[in-house]
């Protein structure tokens, strides 16, 4: 074959005319060590804190170590096919999550990915985990409230959109429960809900998604869930990734309820991670900064001023106790960043009083701003009433002999704890609340027997819906109880009660 020199000079010419010249520069370490989830890498003296590094296999990893002469990253997948000498590659990204109304009624797991088979996520927006919280100048104070439609708290220990309540007591006292029963409490009244799941088993998810299908809560529900058999780095940043989420519907102006079950498995994951890093024990071997694990996103729940959106978060963290006590690490340092804490006790909760809330540990401080003034009426003396219960009864079971007064008040007591029992997925509304409030404040129980307590009740409301729509009415658009309406439901209250003893003696 003969060579043409004139082809080959005319070949070479056309492909320096295309030639294209791209210089890319990539930042590129390689892996001193990996295992239990954790890889030292060398050579990424660029990377920042929290970045996505791709290792081999596509598993990202996330930096948490910055040290002198590696970085330490924790991986978000499985590190079996990571070995030493490894390529890893920067891509100067921080942890991201999908956000916005696409995430509704769904299930994802810590980095936002679905879960529940329902096919993929449309979202066209991606925010980073990590957030500076609004600063003070952005906020405002909490006035509107969150009616979670569990009496007790509502009457008692009240929140408000935009607070931190801290939901703090043993294994098994309810709780989730009580984070639950909020959830469906929200049914059309305008709030979005983020659950967050850590560390808990797979079947106990499965049952509170199903729980919020059942109640038509999930259509305004998202669950991100990091279970118990996932990796420590994914349970780590689910409650972040969680309240991302939520930022970005406060922001459009909306309200939003989330709840982290629980920052004590939370923490326990930090721990594992800060253990596995080499990073220095404290107390109770958790590190340094597990103070600012749970300040940092506790802050982010907030009520924005108008001038921002006026949208709020507000975040009912869970923290389990063992034998009830809250003086350890992880209880006191989230006592200290919340508004406030619903303290279950669990001899309350094998006592059959359930919600199993003690009214004396329990406290909000913020929530009373939020509560409408028909609630206060009912509900001022209350907690005075039931203090004075628990002292006497304390007492009572030193001696038989009790003078009339003392015996009055551990009756009335007896009946306000019993007026304040409720079923799980049973949720109050406030009129039915106050009216059930005002009948206990009133004394038109007292000559009821106590298992006659709670029927009574049930049966009275139901009669208020029958027969005297309008007071019910009154209540939920005024908010107060005038003089008027104080005198028309103290007669209707006699006369009720009067037919109910006739027929129920």
């Amino acid at each position: 074959m003969e060579i043409k020199a004139d082809e080959i000079s005319a070949l070479i010419k056309a492909q320096i005319k295309e030639y294209d010249h791209k210089v890319e520069s990539k930042d590129v370490g390689t892996v001193i060590t990996v295992g239990d989830g954790i890889a030292l890498v060398y050579g990424l003296d660029q990377a920042m804190l929290g970045e996505l590094l791709v290792f081999p296999d596509d598993v990202y990893g996330m930096v948490l170590n910055l040290e002198e002469d590696h970085v330490g990253a924790v991986l978000l997948g499985n590190d079996r096919g990571i070995k030493e000498g490894d390529m890893v590659k920067r891509t100067g990204r921080v942890v991201e999550v999908p956000v916005g109304d696409g995430l509704l009624g769904r299930v994802v797991n810590a980095l936002g990915q679905p879960i529940d088979g329902l096919g993929e996520i449309k979202a066209t927006k991606h925010r980073p985990i990590e957030r500076i919280a609004p600063g003070v100048m952005k906020r405002k104070s909490v006035d509107t409230p969150l009616q979670t439609g569990i009496t007790v708290i509502d009457a008692m220990i009240p929140i408000g959109r935009g607070q931190r309540e801290l939901i703090i007591g043993d294994r098994q006292t309810g709780k989730t429960a009580i984070a639950i029963d909020t959830i469906l409490n929200q049914k059309g009244k305008n709030c979005l809900c983020v659950y967050v799941a850590i560390g808990q088993k797979n079947s106990s998810v499965a049952l509170i998604v199903e729980k919020l299908r059942v109640h038509g809560a999930l259509s305004y529900t998202t669950v991100v869930s990091a279970t118990a058999s996932e990796l420590a780095p994914l349970q780590y940043i689910a409650p972040y990734a969680g309240v991302t989420m939520a930022e970005e519907w406060m922001e459009q102006g909306k309200d939003v309820l989330i709840v982290y079950d629980d920052l004590s498995k939370h923490a326990v994951a930090y721990r594992t991670l800060s253990l596995l890093l080499k990073r220095s024990p404290g107390r109770e071997a958790y590190p340094g900064d597990v103070f600012y694990l749970h300040s940092r996103l506790l802050e982010r729940a907030c009520k924005l001023a108008p001038e921002y959106g006026g949208g709020s978060i507000t975040a009912l963290p869970i923290v389990e106790t063992q034998a009830g006590d809250i003086s350890a690490y992880i209880p006191t340092n989230v006592i200290s960043i919340t508004d406030g804490q619903i303290f279950l006790m669990t001899e309350l909760f094998n006592a059959g009083q359930r919600p199993a809330v003690d009214s004396g540990f329990s406290v909000s401080r913020v929530g009373s701003a939020a509560q409408i003034k028909a609630m206060k009426q009912v509900s001022g003396s209350l907690k005075i009433d039931l203090a004075s219960y628990q002292e006497l009864l304390a007492f009572s079971q030193f001696g038989s002999d009790l003078d009339e007064s003392t015996k009055n008040v551990l009756h009335h007591g007896s009946i306000l704890m019993e007026v304040l029992k409720q079923k799980q997925y049973v949720n109050h509304s406030v009129e039915q609340q106050i009216i059930e409030l005002f009948a206990a404040k009133h004394r038109f129980l007292e000559k009821l027997d106590l298992a006659k307590v709670r029927p009574c009740l049930e049966e009275l409301y139901q009669y208020m819906e029958a027969k005297h729509q309008d007071i019910l009415k009154q209540i939920r658009e005024e908010k107060v109880i005038s003089q008027e309406m104080d005198r028309s439901l103290k007669d209707i209250m006699n006369d009720f009660m009067t037919s109910y003893l006739s027929t129920h003696e």
